[in-house]
């Protein structure tokens, strides 16, 4: 039953950080790479929806980002043009629903962080001419428009170039991320919205009290934007206790956000961390970033350590007694709803 239902839903993963990995390779490699390691797992796993979020490793930082952004981007054009019978990369609702008719996996594009663009805010229009369509503004610290959640103690708000870019990107119908974002910005960017925002991959605080997740505060706020909260599978984001690294955990945190924000406000945003870290070569940042995390970012929950697993979820949340509708609705509907009203729409 669980099977059926897995494979009748829109599945939509709106974090997989699989382009580092990707980009990591040699330009010539790039798209068959991504068919031979990564398209068995993402249809093993029935994604139908896969969000590609451009980040930019350290090394990189801050005189290569831009550089290391457009070669990102280069990379998921060039994966899509080479796979074109099975993905296409999407830049509205339109293409989704035109990909997901063909059978094909349908890919967007996004920004984490966006790093390389600095305080020229103009830049998101560049990015959003090369296919962006979702983009984040803070990480685990500093940028030149917001604080991310490791600097909540600065209570800062967004700068007064991250109040220009929360505009442009209403304006251009890239839909606002508040994952990583400080919690006085995300309490400015729901005082800023006029469109509505998501979180691609944050559970909820008020089950695990880290600085990553979301408290029902903002869930509620993210709902009323009519925006999604999509829920990250890494293991030391759902318990403080290792004990607590299970299928059943991450299902308390589906519920919790479904409870808070409303079923039409939930999905899924796994961000696979060891996934792509055992295809990074080296130097990448595992040991780093464990610590600005505060556990071992390693640790995954069993079976979930990779795309194929999610049919687990699917079967998780049927042993719990949610119905099919509700399950639909969580798998992806939720996202691939928002993405069709909203992706590439300008304002």
């Amino acid at each position: 039953m669980s099977a059926d239902l897995h494979r009748r839903a829109v599945v939509a993963d709106t974090h997989n950080d699989l382009l580092m990995a990707v980009a990591a390779r040699p330009p010539a490699l790039w798209a068959r790479f991504f068919r031979d390691r990564w398209l068995p797992q993402l249809r093993d796993g029935g994604v139908d929806l896969q969000v590609l979020p451009v980040f930019i490793d350290d090394q990189f930082r801050p005189e290569g980002a831009l550089r290391e952004t457009l070669r990102m981007v280069e990379a998921a054009h060039v994966l899509a043009e080479g796979n074109a019978e099975e993905v296409s990369l999407c830049r509205d609702g339109e293409d989704i629903d035109r990909a997901l008719a063909d059978g094909k996996i349908a890919l967007v594009l996004a920004l984490e962080s966006a790093p390389g663009l600095d305080a020229n805010v103009e830049l998101f229009s560049t990015l959003h001419r090369l296919g962006v369509r979702v983009a984040s503004i803070a990480h685990w610290g500093r940028t030149a428009l917001a604080d991310g959640s490791g600097e909540d103690a600065t209570g800062s708000r967004l700068t007064a170039a991250g109040v220009d870019a929360a505009a442009e990107l209403e304006r251009l119908g890239v839909i606002f991320d508040v994952s990583h974002l400080g919690a006085a910005g995300v309490a400015h960017v729901l005082e800023l919205a006029t469109r509505p925002v998501m979180a691609t991959h944050s559970s909820a605080r008020a089950l695990r009290d880290h600085h990553r997740n979301l408290t029902d505060d903002q869930l509620r706020g993210v709902a009323a934007t009519g925006g999604v909260v999509c829920i990250n599978f890494v293991a030391g984001f759902l318990s403080e206790d290792p004990g607590g690294y299970t299928i059943d955990r991450l299902v308390d945190h589906i519920e919790h956000v479904a409870s808070v924000a409303g079923i039409d406000h939930v999905g899924l945003g796994p961000d696979f961390i060891r996934e792509v870290s055992l295809d990074l070569t080296p130097p990448c940042c595992e040991e780093d970033l464990s610590a600005l995390a505060g556990f071992d970012t390693n640790a995954v929950v069993p079976g979930l350590d990779g795309p194929r697993g999610l049919p687990l979820v699917t079967e998780a949340l049927l042993r719990r007694g949610h119905p099919e509708s509700d399950i639909l609705k969580i798998l992806g509907e939720n996202v691939h709803r928002l993405f069709q009203k909203e992706l590439g729409r300008p304002a």
